[in-house]
């Protein structure tokens, strides 16, 4: 089982990216998809979730309005699209998942059973 994010970069304030997670090993269609951020100096944090037929999405109360998630099961891959992207959104974002369907909220660290490998959000004028 893998999972990979990508898609991160140097960003203004005020820009966008879209963070792709793409999972090989197993069947994307039965598992929802966490996103976490680590900034430096903090605890890493749930940041989304989608379940795994999309129906429910979570986000955290500082990205809501400003990022989406969503999914493409034929093609494994799950997106977080951020807009309006701040000084604050600045950390290594990874996509996760605790293999079951539904999500609990954004999700907490320790109950994720399997991690990508994260990629770089720097928000910088």
């Amino acid at each position: 089982v893998q999972l990979q994010a990508s898609g991160g970069g140097l960003v203004q304030p005020g820009g966008s990216l879209r963070l792709s997670c793409t999972i090989s090993g197993f069947t994307l269609d039965y598992y929802a998809i966490n996103w976490f951020r680590q900034a430096p100096g903090k605890e890493r944090e749930g940041v989304s979730c989608i379940s795994s037929d999309s129906a429910s999405t979570f986000y955290a109360n500082s990205v809501k309005g400003r990022f989406t998630v969503s999914r493409d099961n034929a093609e494994n891959t799950v997106y977080l699209q951020m807009d309006s992207l701040e000084p604050e959104d600045t950390a290594v974002y990874y996509c996760a998942t605790d293999t079951l369907s539904n999500c609990r909220g954004v999700g907490r660290p320790a109950g994720m059973d399997f991690w990508g490998k994260g990629t770089q959000v720097t928000v910088s004028s």
